[in-house]
């Protein structure tokens, strides 16, 4: 009985390049191996093994690396926003609940808005240390580590068109300088300038674009914030001041009033609570894209399975043919490759 010694290569379990099953729903980190060589001579039969990070089918990173990012920053939204939603929720049946009752109950309604207003502010404050970096100041997610908006004072598009023509070089932290220049035309509009401005601040982690009222906004992702706040210089203006955009929602305005404004709060908090079912839409899909791709990775292709059942089967047998076989099969694996090998399951 002829037995094929060569070990395949496959995407998923024990494989020629060394890459383990994974778990889908809780993707670690793993090691790899040299292929098995059936082919060596014995002096070649003790070669270590090498840890390697596992890698996709698609060679583009480590699964502990970049997709385990992101599953992990879909996992930790998914919990954040729940939390938020189901605060949000609570806000807005004491603010429905006080707009119809009668002015006796008012009173106590009152004091459950002020509670939960509370509960979602401390909530809200605390994002950026349990949301998992991907859910922004606005409560948005697509999937990408979240974004801090800014504005650069006095660097507005109408002056900045009012001047035209000029070139503007910028420098981030000591980045960048006269390569990383954007020239302002008096026949481009709002939008060309501003990704004129984009293109030559992208390079340095800094985007640009218009915001809903036209005005010129900044972004960064927020754990690069702290480098970038005090660190922004423009040709002929030197360091400039930098400001935060401030989020649109703000619960501690949501705590009372008149009749009127009752209804807008209860207005804000229906379109927060909107936002934040899109986000956790977003959020769970990212995470089902995420595990596919696992899945993906840490399937075995059928023909490794039928090489298992074949060596399976000689293994039963002890005639001489399959002994020959299995010895063959083993001819260069030490001790030390199996441990190796055995340490990625």
């Amino acid at each position: 009985m002829a037995i094929d010694t060569t070990l395949r290569s496959n995407a998923g379990a024990l494989t020629g390049t060394g890459t383990a099953v994974a778990t889908p729903a809780r993707p670690v980190a793993a090691r790899s191996v040299d292929p098995v060589d059936t082919k060596v001579d014995s002096k070649d039969s003790a070669v270590a093994a090498r840890p390697t990070q596992l890698r996709s089918s698609q060679g583009t990173g480590a699964v502990g690396g970049e997709l385990q990012g992101q599953v992990a920053r879909a996992q930790q939204a998914l919990d954040y926003l729940d939390q938020v939603a189901g605060q949000l929720e609570s806000l807005k049946g004491e603010l429905s609940a006080k707009l119809s009752s009668s002015r006796t109950q008012q009173r106590s309604s009152s004091q459950h808005i002020e509670s939960a207003t509370r509960q979602l502010t401390h909530t809200l404050a605390a994002r950026k240390s349990t949301a998992g970096g991907g859910v922004d100041a606005n409560l948005n997610f697509d999937g990408q580590p979240a974004q801090q908006r800014f504005r650069i004072r006095s660097l507005d598009i109408d002056s900045l068109q009012q001047n035209a023509p000029q070139t503007l070089a910028f420098s981030v932290a000591g980045a960048g300088g006269p390569a990383m220049s954007a020239t302002i035309t008096p026949d481009q509009s709002s939008g060309e300038a501003a990704r004129a401005i984009d293109r030559a601040l992208a390079p340095l982690g800094v985007h640009a674009s218009l915001d809903r009222n036209g005005g010129l906004v900044f972004s960064t992702a927020e754990s690069n914030w702290p480098a970038v706040k005090d660190s922004v210089a423009v040709s002929g203006r030197g360091r400039v001041a930098t400001e935060e955009v401030p989020p649109d929602l703000a619960p501690q305005q949501w705590t009372g009033g008149n009749a009127d404004a009752l209804r807008q709060s209860l207005r804000e908090v229906v379109q927060a609570l909107e936002r934040v079912r899109r986000s956790q839409d977003a959020a769970s899909n990212a995470l089902s894209a995420a595990s596919a791709q696992l899945t993906e990775v840490t399937t075995p292709p059928p023909e490794v399975e039928l090489a298992a059942d074949d060596f399976a089967s000689a293994a039963k047998n002890t005639n001489y043919d399959s002994l020959l076989a299995l010895t063959s099969a083993l001819v260069g694996v030490s001790r030390e490759r199996v441990l190796a090998l055995l340490g990625l399951r």
